[in-house]
């Protein structure tokens, strides 16, 4: 082979990284999990939408005709055996389950196909020989997917935020709880986003689809419920005493609750007391039990916000922290 041969082959070989042409070959390669994602939105979109705009007018009609019936079983079971009511909880149960586990969905698609499959097939190498570095590479990799995530996953939390907060009455999700609390804010983005880190270093580490996926799968699990034990020790919780920790708001998140005996002996998980409507009867119910004082820790719905912002920070480091070693193990493996 001479020289002028030899340039022009060396010249393809070393061709600068363009962003727009790998993020292209990107889309291309994973082109039916795009259009899988996109149909997922798409489907979960339409289904909030709905609920907002048309089904919770419907149900709220249905709640209306129940309340009429007084103690008329029959009435009563006529008119929640209706098509929409069974529809709208179908959708809305179904949509908050689609925005709460999509992180697993996430994990799983990135430790079987984003990484682990090209290694194991030998792709990625005939890649690194011809026009991208290996660092480059898998940049494109978790950069194009992790923009994608982060915009369809937002519009899935801004429409479930939208339906769930015109009809929180009717749905029967407080704030709280593991599902309504993941879809209702940033939380649900950090999650897939980690999720998705989570699978890129899956893939690195065993270089198999399978194996890959599975540990992205349990990693991610493991996560989520790390979230869901540790969340409400995430912020500062509010302890009230007297008559206000008998009667906590209906939305509040009660954590405990307690007694302080006349001896000056406290008591947690003591319910006596709880619920008197009236400060007579409240006086009464504590000089019975021997109570000279009644408190609770809670948070309220305000806390809501602080808490998903301190988690979703927690679930961005830990993607960070997981793609730093992906980058690492790949440098290492590359070398």
């Amino acid at each position: 082979m001479t020289a002028a041969t030899a340039a022009p082959q060396l010249a393809r070989r070393t061709l600068p990284f363009v962003p727009r042409r790998t993020a292209r070959a990107v889309l291309r390669v994973h082109r039916i999990a795009l259009w899988a994602w996109w149909a997922l939105v798409a489907a979960a979109s339409a289904g909030l939408l709905w609920a907002y705009w048309l089904g919770t007018d419907a149900v709220r009609e249905v709640s209306h005709r129940v309340s009429s019936c007084a103690a008329d079983t029959s009435c009563v079971d006529s008119a929640l055996d209706s098509p929409t009511y069974e529809f709208y909880d179908t959708v809305t149960s179904l949509a908050t389950s689609a925005v709460a586990y999509l992180p697993y969905l996430v994990a799983a698609w990135a430790g079987a196909t984003l990484v682990a499959r090209e290694l194991e097939s030998g792709t990625s190498a005939l890649a690194w020989t011809q026009s991208v570095t290996p660092v480059r590479w898998l940049a494109a990799k978790l950069a194009v997917p992790a923009a994608l995530v982060t915009a369809g996953t937002s519009v899935l939390v801004l429409l479930h935020r939208l339906m769930w907060s015109d009809a929180r009455d009717i749905l029967g999700q407080d704030w709280y709880l593991s599902d309504a609390y993941r879809s209702n804010g940033p939380v649900a983005v950090g999650a897939a986003l980690c999720a998705l880190a989570v699978g890129a270093l899956a893939g690195l580490l065993v270089r198999r689809t399978l194996p890959a996926l599975g540990l992205a799968v349990v990693v991610t699990l493991a996560v989520q419920n790390l979230g869901d034990l540790y969340r409400d020790s995430l912020w500062p919780t509010v302890t009230v005493t007297g008559s206000a920790a008998s009667n906590l708001p209906s939305t509040a998140l009660q954590l405990e609750h307690g007694v302080v005996l006349t001896s000056g002996k406290r008591i947690g998980n003591n319910l006596a007391c709880v619920d008197n409507d009236t400060a007579v009867d409240l006086k009464r119910c504590m000089s019975k039990n021997g109570i000279s004082d009644l408190w609770a820790t809670y948070h309220p719905q305000s806390h809501f916000w602080p808490l998903q912002l301190v988690e979703t920070g927690i679930l961005l480091a830990a993607a960070a922290l997981a793609t730093a070693a992906a980058f690492w193990l790949l440098r290492r493996r590359t070398a």
